[in-house]
């Protein structure tokens, strides 16, 4: 049970109270109708769901990319609705999102210039400071060879690193991972557990802060040693599990799919 210490210690990063989460594909519909889910300071958050269930909505949503239809939506203490616009973006900007389906490099853009168009278009950074910083999230992602190729020249593998590097360019506070071990093979399956769990412990690239950590997923089991709460959506619910050592005392017959065989 956490204390009123833990809570001054670890404060709220992210908070959804009684919050609809709306499609992308039908705006105006709930996907997720009543989402209760607070995400503390250093958190490392598994949530699990089948095609379908709003996995990326959620995550779209957390991040402040979309707005809930109704309910309460914090990102570091703000109500985002309360904000003025750029007050709400600069809030906005202390989250990094990996897009599923391949992250979504600009395919007109070298992978390079993926990486570097946040720091260029929100951070206003010098053309010196900007190629210092991609080249350090290039190398931190074994991406330095391919730096002035197109993203579709790359391997399919690789891909998804670009959106990673792009998304940490910017040093924020919290990630979050929209599927990121699809179609992935062993090996680079292996290469992102161990990247992640390096950025939650305190990577140097991120000046050895400690990263909070939210992944959402269609298979729990490359996660369940190294997340440390979880949840799963399930018909339109979001369903918190507990911690690590919950999930073996949980008797939810989705939990025990997706832990079992690969769901995508």
């Amino acid at each position: 049970m956490s204390t009123a210490a833990d809570k001054i210690a670890r404060p709220p990063v992210i908070e959804m109270f009684d919050a609809a989460v709306t499609s992308t594909r039908a705006p105006g519909s709930a996907v997720i109708p009543d989402v209760n889910w607070c995400v503390s300071l250093d958190d490392y958050w598994v949530i699990g769901g089948p095609t379908g269930s709003g996995k990326s909505d959620l995550l779209a949503t957390a991040a402040g990319l979309q707005r809930p239809l109704r309910g309460v939506h914090r990102l570091f203490g703000h109500e985002l609705s309360g904000l003025h616009e750029t007050e709400r973006l600069r809030e906005r900007l202390r989250v990094g999102l990996v897009f599923g389906d391949g992250a979504r490099p600009f395919p007109q853009l070298t992978v390079a210039e993926n990486v570097a168009l946040p720091l260029r278009y929100h951070h206003g950074r010098s053309d010196a400071e900007v190629r210092r910083r991609v080249e350090e999230m290039l190398d931190i992602t074994e991406l330095s060879a391919f730096a002035d190729s197109a993203p579709s020249a790359l391997m399919r593998a690789f891909v998804p690193r670009v959106g990673l590097a792009r998304a940490l360019a910017s040093g924020p506070e919290v990630l979050l991972l929209d599927n990121p071990l699809a179609g992935l093979d062993p090996r680079q399956v292996r290469w992102w557990l161990d990247f992640i769990a390096g950025l939650a412990a305190g990577h140097s690239s991120m000046k050895g802060r400690k990263m909070t950590i939210i992944v959402a997923c269609g298979d729990l089991r490359p996660w369940t040693s190294q997340g440390r709460q979880f949840a799963l959506l399930k018909g339109n619910h979001f369903l918190p599990l507990g911690g690590r050592d919950d999930l073996g005392r949980c008797n939810e017959p989705l939990l025990r799919d997706l832990t079992a065989a690969h769901s995508s």
